[in-house]
């Protein structure tokens, strides 16, 4: 039997796709919708749910995630339910994490004691920036000052509270970052995710960069000064960057997304949720309809809101443990990766005389030089 998921745990992952807006530069699966009936997700959530559990029972489920879209617009109590029903197909470990992410609106801030009753004992907020004129250029809805409001209802609620920014923005300088990062460093109780802006196709970002209508954006040599002062700030302040774009105390690193980092399970429900889950001597990708309401047919018609449920090549899971498990500061395991692969793992000797990579006993990581260039690192490592 396959145990190598148990390197990185377990866990469910529940996508909640709608939204008040569309971000301009948001690529996630998502929609604006404001006649959801709950009732009928409800239902649909809680079948996928017991479908998925059947060839997983018995396991320690290490964390739940509540993502999106915008999860924290679900209703405290179909939260609530999930969770009970996850609870009941698995056990929950002594240190389960649940997560769930939120705007910082005040209608959504209000529902935060709502969330804590529910099981709910993380909560990660989407501020992605600390002045106002750069929130509107973002697409977002809130103000700093909800943001703030945001924050103190989350920290008297939750033990554990995570906020996002993005930074590399339109006419963004590195003074400017760095009096944003010294405020958020002033801020945060634990946790930190800090990403630099991409942008995507399909956004409203990528059409208008596109069409040469999105200036200001910065160079290569600037966005990579950024991400070096963001990791060599952080630490300095006692954040550890124990992934590229995820900053933390000791011991309060997201414990759901360090499933995906270091090859665990996980289910995925709802539209567009993504999953890997290892049965017997096998291990399998799913992908969910990605569209709300084909997912909710799908369910509702076949039993299943699956789109694919295909098996991972020895070769597909070694090269994903290579992408996910270079992303954290520790590494990923060579033998490891030896074994799943069934082959020998031959590292470029020049990828260390270059000083992009470094090793040390089993593993491999990428050194702060090969994390900023980390797509193409990982592109000459991969089978």
């Amino acid at each position: 039997m396959n145990k190598d998921w148990r390197s990185g745990g377990f866990g469910l992952y529940v996508h909640w796709p709608f939204c008040e807006a569309k971000c301009p530069y948001c690529d996630f699966n998502s929609y604006v919708d404001s006649s959801v009936d709950t009732q009928i997700w409800e239902k649909s959530l809680i079948s996928e749910l017991d479908r998925n559990a059947k060839h997983t029972k018995g396991r320690i489920l290490n964390s739940i995630f509540f993502g999106g879209g915008t999860p924290s617009l679900m209703p405290a109590s179909l939260v609530e339910k999930l969770i009970s029903r996850a609870f009941e197909h698995w056990t929950p470990a002594n240190d389960i994490e649940i997560t769930l992410e939120a705007n910082p609106s005040s209608v959504e801030a209000n529902k935060f004691l709502g969330f804590k009753t529910a099981g709910v004992n993380r909560i990660s907020i989407g501020i992605q920036a600390l002045n106002d004129s750069d929130l509107k250029k973002l697409g977002r809805l809130h103000s700093v000052d909800d943001a703030m409001r945001a924050l103190e209802i989350a920290n008297h609620n939750f033990n554990r509270v995570s906020f996002d920014l993005i930074y590399g923005r339109q006419n963004q300088s590195l003074p400017s970052w760095s009096s944003e990062l010294k405020k958020a460093l002033s801020l945060h109780s634990g946790h930190l995710s800090l990403y630099q802006l991409t942008i995507e196709p399909g956004t409203a970002f990528g059409y208008r960069a596109k069409a040469g209508k999105l200036s200001g954006m910065p160079n290569e040599d600037l966005s990579a000064d950024m991400f070096e002062f963001t990791n060599t700030t952080c630490n300095a302040e006692g954040l550890n960057s124990y992934e590229i774009s995820n900053f933390s105390s000791e011991g309060l690193e997201s414990k759901h997304n360090l499933i995906y980092w270091m090859g665990g399970d996980y289910i995925g429900i709802g539209p567009g949720a993504h999953g890997r889950i290892t049965v017997g001597d096998t291990r399998f990708a799913t992908k969910t309809i990605l569209a709300p309401y084909a997912w909710l047919n799908g369910v509702h018609l076949k039993s299943n809101g699956e789109l694919s449920h295909e098996v991972l090549s020895k070769k597909d899971h070694a090269n994903e443990l290579i992408m996910m498990g270079l992303r954290l500061k520790t590494g990923v395991s060579r033998s490891r990766i030896e074994t799943v692969a069934g082959k020998k793992f031959n590292l470029p000797a020049d990828l260390i005389e270059l000083g992009l990579l470094e090793t040390s006993d089993d593993f491999i990581r990428a050194t702060i030089s090969g994390r900023a260039l980390l797509n193409q690192l990982i592109q000459k490592l991969m089978f």
